[in-house]
């Protein structure tokens, strides 16, 4: 007999949940009959009105490099099959270029992949034939009702997987061409640029696309095994690296700068001539600037200097996540905006809009989604524009100061908790933030935990992440704000004490 269950309540029994960027959960609790289920759920969703505007036949597949990536994506497939489609494997792939091919191919994508989060997790991110998929659609999916069909589980239990899928390269050859067309033939020449691979899925597509544009290139840390990169917390070790390259690139001649991405290649990294990283927000309004955006929308997380710098016609903020970022830019589409853009602080870069690289070539469709390349070729564009370092652009910027960390380990229940008592309470705040050692708390926003602006003009974001049981916290200060990062980490340590063994 066919097994009914609801995706919601397997979602619960399993702890795989919808964060800001897909469901996530560790890899081990991604099994076969939950990646299946998910699939299951995904697609019945798009058969009820109004969702999907069109039939479709197929669904684009595509993963990254973790470990336990090409099972889950197996068991995605065999779902897909069993709801009577066609699944196109395109392989190891950036999440942007997958979605770009199914925006061009009407169809929905399934996209393997943890991001930045590490290796012994892992997601599951599903867009639309039209695009991401928004909240409203999460909560859709999550009501489906999915049967397992008689003959689908094997003797322990699990799900029968399909048999090894051919490999389709047609969506890394779109991705390449998009960005081919969106500058003049050697566009690039006389620039010099270290590719940092480590584990990034897309780390092969960055050298040949920026050789490919003229620019002299140096693949460098690449890695066998999976590198967890977290762009808006960016490793000691990654510190250290890029000021090497840089050093050793300028015994060769000189750098302009490091180009990277986290594990899917949505994230870009992007460090200047000298090697010191830029912050993803920064990295933002700079592409935005290039592209000549009219809207920006960015999450409450972002750099202020988006508002202060005064460039843009409108400018939105939301909560943190590409969805509430997309519904932003959708809002912008529909006031009247020509140019919109909105990125993250992690740096990931969207489009809600046709925009344009270089005056003259091939316009950019609109991509509603986080991507890595678009942003690290508007700061190259600007840059020749302007004649200037990537590091005199950044200066061109009202100079306000961020820094992120997390403190990992931290269940979400417990960093919820302690938010609504420091949000609730004006004593609690007090004792916690004493105005002698911060100044008076002036302003307070709840839009996505708690984001306090103080007197002397200090912010302090805490939030607990949508991905990982991990405590977020972001500070931006007139300068040197690792020092107030460093504080309010050593009292977020201390909040959630030591680490279960």
């Amino acid at each position: 007999m066919p097994q009914s269950i609801i995706v919601s309540d397997l979602m619960n029994q399993s702890g795989v949940a919808f964060g800001t960027s897909g469901a996530r959960g560790l890899a081990e609790a991604i099994s076969n009959r939950v990646a299946f289920v998910l699939t299951l759920g995904f697609l019945q969703y798009l058969t009820r009105p109004g969702v999907s505007s069109a039939p479709f036949n197929k669904v684009a597949l595509g993963l990254d490099l973790r470990p336990s990536s090409p099972r889950i994506l197996q068991a995605c497939a065999t779902a897909a099959l069993h709801f009577g489609i066609t699944p196109i494997n395109c392989g190891e792939i950036p999440t942007p270029a997958l979605m770009l091919y199914g925006l061009q191919q009407g169809i929905p994508t399934i996209m393997v992949t943890g991001s930045h989060i590490p290796e012994e997790r892992n997601g599951i991110k599903f867009t639309l034939p039209t695009g991401e998929i928004l909240k409203p659609d999460e909560a859709g999916i999550k009501s489906q009702v999915v049967e397992l069909p008689d003959g689908t589980i094997d003797a322990h239990g699990e799900i029968k997987l399909c048999s090894a899928l051919p490999l389709d390269d047609s969506a890394r050859q779109l991705y390449l061409q998009r960005y081919l067309s969106a500058a003049p033939e050697r566009f690039l020449n006389g620039k010099t640029l270290a590719v940092y691979q480590h584990s990034a899925v897309g780390r092969d597509i960055l050298v040949d696309l920026y050789t490919q544009l003229g620019a002299v290139v140096y693949p460098v840390g690449r890695s066998d095994s999976f590198v967890s990169i977290d762009t808006e917390a960016i490793r000691p070790q990654d510190h250290e690296l890029a000021r090497m390259w840089a050093t050793q690139s300028h015994q060769a001649g000189k750098i302009d700068a490091i180009l990277s991405a986290d594990g899917d290649c949505d994230r870009p990294l992007v460090a200047d001539e000298q090697g010191y990283w830029l912050r993803g927000d920064i990295l933002g309004i700079i592409a935005a600037r290039a592209l000549d955006a009219d809207a920006v929308v960015a999450p409450i997380s972002c750099n202020t200097a988006l508002e202060k710098s005064a460039h843009f016609a409108f400018t939105k903020r939301t909560k943190i996540g590409s969805p509430h970022v997309i519904a932003a830019m959708q809002e912008s589409i529909a006031a009247g905006y020509q140019r919109i853009v909105g990125y993250e602080a992690n740096g990931g870069f969207l489009t809600g809009s046709a925009l344009t690289l270089v005056e003259g070539c091939t316009a950019l469709s609109a991509l509603p989604t986080r991507d890595a390349i678009l942003p690290q070729l508007a700061l190259l564009a600007l840059s020749i524009r302007q004649k200037k370092l990537l590091s005199e652009l950044v200066a061109t910027l009202p100079q306000r100061y961020t820094a992120s960390e997390r403190v990992e380990h931290f269940p979400t229940a417990q960093s919820q908790e302690i938010l609504a008592e420091i949000s609730n309470s004006a004593e609690q705040r007090a004792t916690i933030f004493p105005a002698a050692d911060y100044s008076a708390i002036v302003q307070m926003d709840t839009t996505d935990g708690l984001r306090m602006t103080f007197e002397n003009g200090s912010i302090i974001h805490l939030r607990p992440s949508g991905n990982a049981p991990e405590f977020r916290c972001y500070v931006e200060t007139e300068s040197k704000p690792e020092i107030l990062l460093g504080k309010v980490l050593k009292m977020i340590t201390r909040w959630r004490g030591p680490v279960p063994k």
